[in-house]
């Protein structure tokens, strides 16, 4: 016997979709504003694609850059933005970018003001640093450690990491852990202990306890498992709320102001995935909930979807994650000794482009499919050693690695021409052994231009050899529903879809796949949340700043 669904209505001001760093700013920022809000979140955890990342978030002309006598302004990394981007891009995201440059240092200032978060500057520089408007360091920043507990009732409901952020985005960059753990784990033995002991974690898992306890603090109504499945209208085709399917029961959620879509990403749909994202793919590295609802609904009542060929595309490793496969990001592909081939063995680019992603992405005009891919890492037994952490992530995956004792055997084992991967092993070890390489410029350092840094090659000479796939992995899907500089959701025609509103992942991004910092997923993205929290709340003052400016640093005991 079939039960029958429950059917529940329930009010608000604001109803948010999704739980991540756009989503929990977009909340706080309308909750701050005196409007009721309700959060629901599809799974039974909240933070989404945030709680499981290092929490890198580019912000320019911020307040922390600002103290330290860094020089920055809007109109620098308005600059920055503009001569970063793909040609073309400017006559539709302009105002989009404008936009951006002004609310992100808000955005932050009102997060520590209405929450127990505190940032503090990491040492990145901008990776394009021949562009006008670039900046050595002080656009990006991480919260401090924080304890999981001032998340109150719902500490145990944010989601997990692969790894436990016991340490920050700064001690990592610092630390080299990847390469170094046991020395990293020394060197800030002290710190992991007093972590641990209290509670207190870095990185995504810091920010989302930071941003819930900031939305409980103000009000807001949290709704898990609680999967968004359409939207509702009026006669005059606004948006006046949406359903929800929580269990056996059926909610009505009515908005009084609005809905805001901010549930990630669709590249968990498999389906509209190949669609946009023809050829080979690898893994993917977000929560499997990511799997384009707020796309769907946003169609449904007549949004118009741009930028679905967008992507935050980068390199991954095998991993499970929820007991499922999972992409875990790594920078794996900038060993000294290892190099990218396509399908007819040789190195199409320089692997340690910042952008690479979009490299891996590049299609071919006749057949829309990805010009360079299959593509693979070619590295020897060295890379192992090197990297031990990675190693151990490998060994775990079993078949990922293909190994021979020559290159010759290795190219028949990974079906490229064995003459195409001999040479260009025999060439990048001859660049290797002068410094220089000829084909890509892998020496050249982009973070000091003119600069070179030799120890980026390496020879491949040690066997055995090994290769690993390398296509596409996705962090997560940036096209989706086009809004404008407020944040609201436009239809075909430019109009605006009365009481809709997208920020993150869920909307089609102004970045798009070409980043132009470390956190130019997170810092946009909770910079929208905010734009759309602005926006519901009709420009109502936000909270005042802290006097003192807001202090959680205590990271050792007493």
């Amino acid at each position: 016997m079939t039960a029958v669904a429950v059917s529940v209505e329930e009010t608000c001001d604001v109803l948010v979709v999704g739980s991540g760093g756009a989503a929990l700013v977009a909340a706080l920022t309308a909750a701050a504003g005196g409007l009721d809000v309700i959060v629901a979140e599809k799974t039974e955890v909240l933070g989404g694609t945030t709680a499981i990342s290092g929490a890198g978030i580019w912000v320019p002309a911020n307040r922390h850059a600002r103290e330290a006598g860094i020089d920055d302004s809007p109109e620098q990394a308005l600059a920055y933005i503009r001569a970063a981007a793909p040609e073309g891009w400017a006559e539709e995201e302009d105002p989009l970018w404008q936009r951006f440059v002004a609310a992100a240092p808000a955005m932050l200032d009102f997060v520590e003001a209405a929450t127990p978060l505190c940032f503090a500057l990491s040492d990145d520089a901008d990776p394009l640093l021949h562009l006008e408007g670039a900046r050595r360091t002080g656009r990006m920043v991480s919260p401090r450690p924080l304890r999981r507990r001032v998340a109150g009732v719902l500490a145990r409901r944010l989601r997990r990491p692969p790894l436990p952020h016991l340490f920050t985005y700064q001690e990592v960059r610092a630390a080299d852990v990847f390469h170094h753990p046991v020395r990293a784990v020394l060197a800030h033995a002290h710190r992991l202990v007093w972590r641990l002991v209290t509670g207190r974690r870095g990185k995504g898992t810091a920010l989302i306890a930071g941003l819930v306890a900031g939305c409980l603090a103000n009000g807001c109504r949290f709704r898990l498992g609680a999967k968004a499945t359409g939207l509702l209208t009026d006669a005059a085709g606004d948006v006046t709320g949406a359903l929800v399917e929580t269990g056996d029961a059926r909610t009505t959620i009515r908005a009084r102001r609005g809905v805001v879509l901010a549930s990630g990403g669709f590249e968990w749909d498999a389906e509209r995935l190949a669609r946009h994202f023809p050829g080979p793919v690898d893994l993917v590295g977000s929560p499997h909930a990511n799997t384009g609802d707020a796309h769907r609904m946003a169609e449904a009542v007549g949004a118009r979807l741009a930028r679905m060929d967008q992507a935050n595309i980068a390199p991954a490793i095998p991993a499970v994650y929820d007991g499922r496969p999972h992409g875990f990001a790594t920078f794996h592909h900038r060993e000294p000794n290892a190099i990218l081939v396509g399908p007819d063995g040789r190195r199409f680019a320089n692997e340690y482009l910042f952008n690479l992603g979009e490299v891996l992405d590049a299609r071919d005009p006749a057949s829309g499919l990805p010009r360079h891919l299959p593509a693979f890492l070619v590295t020897d037994s060295r890379f192992f050693r090197r990297s031990p952490v990675i190693a151990r992530f490998l060994r775990r995956a079993p078949g990922w690695v293909v190994t021979a004792a020559t290159i010759e055997a290795l190219a028949a084992r990974i079906s490229v021409p064995v003459e195409g991967l001999a040479d260009t092993v025999a060439r990048f070890n001859a660049f290797a052994a002068t410094g220089q390489d000829l084909e890509f410029q892998r020496e050249q350092d982009l973070l000091a231009p003119g600069g070179t840094d030799p120890g980026r090659m390496d020879r491949i000479c040690r066997p055995p050899y090994a290769a690993m796939p390398f296509n596409r992995s996705f962090l997560g899907t940036k096209g989706g529903p086009r809004t404008d500089a407020d944040g609201a959701v436009l239809r075909a025609d430019g109009r605006r879809i009365g009481g809709l509103y997208a920020a993150g992942l869920a909307m089609a991004n102004p970045f798009g796949t070409r980043a132009v910092g470390s956190g130019t997923t997170i810092g946009p993205n909770m910079t929208w949340g905010y734009v759309c929290g602005l926006s519901l709340v009709a420009g109502k003052p936000r909270p005042p700043l802290p006097d003192p400016p807001c202090d959680n640093s205590k990271d050792t005991p007493s």
